[in-house]
């Protein structure tokens, strides 16, 4: 099993700067860990992704603005998220993917309110 607790979400204006932090604990080996986030009546988004070995992925609206990183041996994902925009504003969820079963594991959400 694996739980994933986030951090870091908050309320900023429109321009500013939030750093999310998602810590995995558990005993399983992590492979590939994302953010994902839904904003009220949207489908749940891939917001970004990135591998054990650090190959990352985008959406194409956060790309430029937004960077995952990761500490493989604290088991922690970031997501450095710049020059915010109120269309940033949703929960955002970090998931973990176990490496031996590819099962997927999602920690609680942080909200993100961005105010124009």
């Amino acid at each position: 099993q694996v739980q994933l607790v986030e951090s870091g979400g908050g309320l900023v204006q429109a321009g500013g700067s939030l750093r999310l932090s998602c810590v995995a604990s558990g005993s399983i080996r992590i492979n590939a860990m994302a953010w994902y986030r839904q904003a009220p009546g949207k489908q749940r988004e891939l917001v970004a992704s990135i591998t054990r070995g650090g190959s990352t992925n985008y959406a194409d609206s956060v790309k430029g603005r937004f960077a995952i990183s990761r500490d493989n041996a604290k088991n922690t994902v970031f997501l450095q998220m710049n020059s915010l925009k109120p269309e940033d504003t949703a929960m955002y969820y970090c998931q973990a993917q176990s490496a031996g079963t590819s099962r997927a594991y999602w920690g609680q959400g942080t909200q993100v309110t961005v105010s124009s």
